[in-house]
């Protein structure tokens, strides 16, 4: 057996590791959920742009975990377990359980929006509470378009937060 093959099979509990991250993606989730012992289905849709899971059932409360930890960690590890050992183009892998991502996106869209009416308002830069890359990229891509701040990130891991700057010029034009 070659090293390659040893690293699939040990990353996959014994087993050999499917052939596709679609089918690697259900596999790692259905595990997870298994092994948490919830009582919950496991679906997954794949499109241009990303693979992403959803469970649903009872106590998925458990699998979201404190501010999101629980559910941060399994989609990194989805990531991981779906590009094993590949190479070329990859999509996003996106994990939610009980419609927490759409959630967690509306407040943070909610939190951004603030942030932007604060930094204009009073002409200083303004920072958003820490999160992780995933949480941080989404904030990132929704104020993107917004003329009148710009954004970047600072600190370290896990206390890394997103902040929103006013433009020069921009306090006029809220």
């Amino acid at each position: 057996m070659e090293a390659s093959e040893d690293a699939d099979t040990a990353a996959n509990g014994g087993d050999q590791l499917a052939e596709t991250p679609i089918e690697r993606v259900r596999e790692l989730i259905e595990r997870v959920v298994e092994a948490m012992g919830l009582d919950s289905r496991v679906d997954v849709e794949e499109n241009d742009e990303e693979i992403r899971a959803y469970v649903h059932g009872e106590d998925v409360g458990l699998l979201i975990g404190k501010h999101g930890a629980t559910i941060d960690a399994l989609q990194h590890l989805a990531i991981r377990t779906a590009y094993l050992n590949q190479t070329g183009d990859r999509k996003a892998v996106v994990v939610d359980a009980a419609g927490y991502r759409e959630r967690r996106e509306a407040a943070l869209k909610r939190a951004a929006d603030q942030a932007v009416a604060d930094a204009v308002k009073f002409g200083r830069a303004v920072e958003l509470e820490p999160m992780g890359a995933y949480e941080r990229r989404t904030v990132h891509t929704y104020l993107r378009d917004r003329t009148e701040v710009q954004t970047h990130s600072e600190g370290d891991e896990p206390d890394r937060r997103l902040v929103v700057t006013p433009v020069q010029g921009s306090g006029d034009q809220a």
